[in-house]
């Protein structure tokens, strides 16, 4: 159904008339190829579709959605999840009141659930080595070695490593080149390389120019075929690294907790990572370095550091001269 509407133009809706199917439909052929990520959407929108599929639009309120939440949430489907479904729902209702016309309420909006605070998962070197001898050892799959270590030492999302293009990869100037529609903060980056994630660039090229010198992939299959998903490999490795509750993306927050551990910036770390914000790294990364605010703390313990703060918000040192006179204190 979802493979029938890609890309098919918007048709008029009758208010009286329009269906769920109607609108996601419309919504995923004309807006969904335009994100970053449209499998997103088409991943959401088939949950959707159990729940929804042939009800009126003008049928579909407030206790509709209640229930299709707490539907979700019985099921097991976690807060972000679900949170996806009800943003790609709202999205499509604004759209169709927009852009359609349809006049028609949206009872989609404010109704995310409260989400816990993100994975804060990361490995230790110890167990980051166990992964890569693990990965290594992989015979079956020779694309695991490279692929964590790209996630490990460049900081790449899962998906970004097996995307990643060798029209992209700039080795002798120890480059990534990341376009627009590359990176998911939709900002072009240039991402420097160290030994080790360039060290796993060049096994790959020669890897390359023995078995597959047309593959467009640096992560790929002998044959030069991409990589769907690494997901059934990665957990192989990890039991055999007798590694605990690691994810995929786990290797990337590890690059950048390591980062923060042996005293790079946040600022810096953030356009490493690229993400949208500083804002974004700092909730993730900053609890890693509690010496911060150990030192901000301490500079009250150094008796030639007096200043004070005056409530026009100036920091001004504290002189004989800011010290009230008798005649102000009885003003």
């Amino acid at each position: 159904m979802l493979a029938e509407g890609a890309g098919r133009a918007p048709e008029p809706l009758a208010a009286d008339t329009a269906n769920f199917d109607g609108l996601m439909l419309a919504y995923l052929g004309e807006v969904t190829p335009q994100k970053q990520s449209p499998e997103r959407d088409r991943y959401s929108a088939r949950h959707l579709y159990l729940n929804l599929s042939g009800r009126l639009l003008s049928e579909i309120g407030a206790a509709d959605v209640r229930a299709y939440i707490a539907a979700r949430v019985a099921a097991g489907a976690e807060p972000g999840t679900i949170n996806k479904e009800i943003g790609l729902a709202s999205a499509a209702w604004s759209w169709g009141r927009r852009e359609l016309e349809l006049d028609i309420g949206n009872p989609w909006t404010s109704r995310r659930l409260r989400e816990p605070h993100g994975r804060r998962r990361w490995l230790t070197e110890e167990e980051a080595d166990r992964l890569l001898r693990a990965a290594r050892e992989a015979r079956r799959a020779p694309y695991l070695h490279p692929w964590c270590c790209l996630c490990l030492y460049a900081g790449l999302r899962p998906g970004e490593a097996l995307a990643l293009s060798w029209s992209r990869v700039d080795l002798p100037r120890r480059l990534i080149w990341f376009a627009e529609a590359d990176s998911k903060s939709g900002k072009a980056a240039a991402l420097p390389l160290n030994d080790r994630a360039r060290v796993a660039l060049v096994e790959r090229a020669r890897y390359r120019a023995k078995h597959c010198p047309s593959a467009q992939f640096v992560i790929c299959r002998k044959s030069g075929a991409p990589i769907a998903s690494i997901k059934k490999a990665f957990a192989a490795i990890c039991q055999k690294a007798e590694l605990q509750d690691v994810h995929p993306h786990d290797l990337r927050r590890t690059f950048g907790s390591w980062l923060v551990q042996r005293g790079v910036g946040i600022d810096r770390v953030s356009k490493l990572m690229r993400h949208s914000d500083v804002r974004v790294t700092a909730a993730v990364y900053a609890h890693l370095r509690p010496e911060d605010l150990a030192d901000a703390a301490a500079a009250l313990d150094d008796p030639g550091n007096r200043y004070a703060a005056s409530r026009e918000g100036f920091t001004l040192p504290i002189s004989a001269d800011l010290e009230p006179d008798d005649d102000a204190e009885s003003a």
